[in-house]
């Protein structure tokens, strides 16, 4: 499988290295001969935040420790969204990882736990912060898993637990209770279909204060006009997807990954996006990847999800074409920050819905 570095920018981790090991002394009372190693970005996954793994090694007395950790650092110039919630992203990781008990609970949201924040911008260029290392395997995007890699290597028995196990955690997300992640809410207090509306009509005009989008205007406009009468709230998780999730070799998940747009927006929100991701990387009409035997079609996932979280997914068309808005929105900004040509207006009208 080919080994592509995605990050939005890069650094020079020798120097990191001694600037973390400076910081995180202050942090381990009592360590001593503390040694950062093994520094790399991801690979084939992560165009937000600039993430990079490293070990940390050292003493306490006489007995060695060593800890696999991630730093994640808040974007500077590679701004994807509008919306700040790099402090959100932080704190919903805390709180989940502090109701996940055991990992092999299967109400439990497998996160990595997060260890410690960082707001002072002087000592990586911006706030960040460290988390526990998972181990585990990703189907990355780049290239798409279903083209080639583990995944693809997989049998279609493996894939089906893979499918049923990402599930799992999809529907955990909507059984943890919304109490007490009021940090969560809109920038006026807005929770639900509101709070998610308000993010990506934010994000549309801020994508037209660069170049008009009548297309976008026009979307926005269709969704309002069949607004759903099925909310049901629920945490989003922002980016649901099994690109985001690690899995063991039992295909089990390891961790849920990527928290950077959570909201209290309701529960459809992250079944839609998963729906139509996983139906352009490996369902039946696939764009990106190849069609996958053993992943859970569009009517499995929905009947599944709804088994595990007794929610209804009624109005589902609609979330999904409100998925499309979202990530067309994300296209255009990451063409924008690339210099690379976006998406061609016509097909975005027929992904849309308004051509």
């Amino acid at each position: 499988m080919s080994d592509v570095i995605v990050a939005p920018e890069t650094r020079d981790l020798r120097e990191m290295a001694s600037v973390v090991a400076d910081w995180l002394l202050a942090r381990l009372p009592g360590a001593e001969g503390l040694e950062i190693s093994d520094l790399s970005y991801p690979r084939g996954a992560g165009q937000s935040h600039e993430t990079i793994l490293f070990d940390a090694c050292w003493r306490e007395g006489s007995v060695p420790h060593r800890k696999g950790c991630v730093v994640r650092i808040k974007p500077r110039g590679f701004t994807v969204f509008p919306d700040d919630l790099f402090d959100q992203q932080y704190r919903v990781m805390k709180a989940l990882a502090e109701l996940g008990g055991k990992d092999s609970d299967d109400d439990a949201v497998r996160v990595a736990r997060p260890l410690w924040f960082e707001d002072d911008p002087g000592v990586l260029g911006n706030p960040f912060f460290v988390m526990e290392r998972k181990t585990g395997r990703v189907p990355v995007s780049i290239p798409p898993y279903a083209r080639e890699g583990w995944l693809k290597d997989a049998t279609p028995d493996q894939r089906r637990v893979l499918w049923r196990n990402a599930v799992r955690q999809l529907a955990a997300i909507q059984r943890v209770p919304t109490e007490g992640l009021d940090f969560l809410a809109g920038p006026d207090g807005e929770r639900g279909l509101e709070q998610e509306w308000g993010k990506y009509r934010r994000f549309a005009r801020w994508l037209q204060d660069v170049e008009p989008l009548p297309v976008l205007t026009a979307a926005l406009d269709r969704l309002q006009s069949l607004w759903p009468a099925n909310q049901p709230e629920g945490l989003v998780w922002g980016d649901a997807r099994i690109g985001n999730m690690m899995f063991d070799d039992k295909f089990d998940v390891v961790a849920v990954m990527d928290w950077e747009q959570p909201s209290l927006g309701g529960a459809l929100h992250d079944l839609a996006w998963f729906c139509v991701l996983s139906e352009t990387m490996h369902g039946r009409g696939a764009t990106y990847g190849a069609p996958l035997d053993g992943m859970g079609s569009r009517e499995e996932t929905v009947a599944l999800w709804e088994e595990l979280t007794g929610k209804s997914s009624a109005d589902l068309e609609w979330y999904e074409d409100f998925a499309n808005f979202k990530m067309t929105c994300t296209g255009i900004r990451l063409a924008h920050l690339r210099g690379t040509p976006g998406p061609d207006e016509a097909a975005m009208a027929r992904r849309l819905k308004v051509a």
